[in-house]
């Protein structure tokens, strides 16, 4: 579910796919500068529930930890996959401007 898009709930049964390809798959716009390959911080998500559905920290992503670029709240939607039920929000500096969100961030 994507907490900030009036929670949106995508039903995921391929868990060998990104959160980015999942959003993709479902017609959903959601910032990826980088064409989605782990180079940047703009498809960013924030974990809301179900952290413990993400799989392990991909190379890209532990780099951005360690540069403070991300959380261990935060994914990157590009790199995560998931293994069950997660509540995700998109961060503010990264919605796209023609996308209505709703007021949880």
């Amino acid at each position: 579910m994507i907490e900030n898009l009036f929670k949106k709930t995508l039903h995921v049964t391929n868990h060998s796919k990104t959160l980015l390809k999942h959003f993709q798959d479902n017609g959903m716009d959601w910032m990826h500068a980088c064409g989605g390959k782990g180079r940047c911080t703009t498809c960013k998500v924030i974990i809301k529930e179900g952290e413990e559905h993400f799989q392990e920290f991909t190379a890209a992503e532990l780099k951005y930890l360690r540069d403070g670029a991300l959380t261990a709240h935060e994914r990157l939607a590009c790199q995560a996959t998931i293994t069950g039920d997660v509540c995700v929000v998109a961060p503010k500096e990264y919605q796209l401007p023609h996308i209505r969100y709703s007021d949880k961030t």
